[in-house]
């Protein structure tokens, strides 16, 4: 019997619309900004937060001849960090919605929307 419980209970957790909001920056400090704004917006209208969960930064390295001439074993090496968090809010209403959208955020920000 307790097993038929916990398995409605997921699937009521599934059936339950979420947004799924990704937000990607260079700058980590900018990055915890903006979650800050998106979280305190979100709470504001008595929305159900999770997150921020942080993600994996994702580092891309690149490596350049110092030189253009001679000197062709001397290098410099570059690398771009992008962090990554994601928050989930639970069951929005309209007014949530409305909010996030008309929310401005700084620009280097990349914010990804989806509603699962």
């Amino acid at each position: 019997m307790a097993t038929k419980s916990t398995k409605e209970t997921k699937k009521a957790a599934e059936t339950t619309p979420k947004l799924r909001i990704r937000v990607r920056a260079y700058e980590h400090k900018i990055l915890d900004a903006s979650v800050k704004q998106i979280i305190d917006t979100a709470m504001r209208f008595d929305a159900i937060v999770v997150g921020p969960i942080p993600l994996p930064t994702e580092i891309k390295k690149y490596t350049v001849n110092r030189s253009s001439f001679v000197h062709k074993d001397a290098r410099e090496q570059f690398e771009m960090r992008m962090h990554k968090r994601v928050i989930d809010i639970m069951e929005p209403n309209a007014k949530v919605v409305e909010a996030l959208t008309n929310l401005s955020l700084p620009s280097g920000v990349n914010i990804d929307v989806k509603m699962i």
